[in-house]
C-alpha cells in the first residue's frame, strides 16, 4: 500500500502511483506554473519548491522537477503531500 515512486524515460519526471483512485473518470489533469486545479493535491504539489508541473490520471501523478533540483531532495517532499492527502 502507499505511494510508489517509479522512474520514467524522462530523468526530470517521476510517476507516483497509489493503490487508491485519486481522479475519477477518464480525463487526465495537468497543472502548469500559474495554473490551479479543482484537485487540492495538484495545487499542493505545485507549491513544493522544485516542482515544475504535474500530470495526473486515475491512480497516479507524474511530477516534473526543475532541472537544478535533485530527486533525493524533492521525493520526500512530494511523498509528504501524498501522505497529507491520505495516500
Amino acid at each position: 500500500m502507499g505511494v510508489r515512486p517509479e522512474g520514467t524515460p524522462n530523468p526530470n519526471a517521476i510517476k507516483f502511483t497509489t493503490d487508491k483512485v485519486i481522479f475519477e473518470g477518464t480525463n487526465s489533469i495537468s497543472v502548469m506554473p500559474g495554473d490551479t486545479s479543482e484537485h487540492e493535491i495538484m495545487n499542493d504539489l505545485m507549491k513544493v519548491d522544485g516542482v515544475a508541473n504535474v500530470f495526473g490520471y486515475q491512480n497516479f501523478i507524474t511530477v516534473n522537477k526543475d532541472f537544478d533540483v535533485e530527486w533525493d531532495t524533492l521525493t520526500p517532499k512530494v511523498l509528504e503531500v501524498f501522505q497529507n492527502h491520505g495516500y
